[in-house]
């Protein structure tokens, strides 16, 4: 009876290790493809940004070609 009691508990041992082995490295599987996600998100947050830019950029561009029609523009002295 006793051989039998240290296998069952080894047995358990052994199912709880693998357990605990398996969780682990299912953890650490998805914080990493949320940490990828997250890369992906500033990606697309960096485009947008540089889009907003290139817009704000055009909109100056030709309120500058409006107002220099309207006003009379020098060049800076060097």
């Amino acid at each position: 009876m006793q051989n039998k009691g240290a296998k069952l508990t080894l047995l358990g041992a052994v199912l709880f290790s693998s357990l605990t082995i398996w969780a682990v490295h299912f953890q650490q599987d998805q914080e990493r493809q949320n940490m990828y996600k997250g890369v992906l998100r500033d990606d697309e947050r960096r485009r947008e940004k540089m889009r907003q830019r290139e817009a704000d950029l055009e909109e100056s561009r030709r309120k500058r070609e409006i107002y220099e029609r309207v006003q009379a523009v020098k060049q800076a002295s060097e």
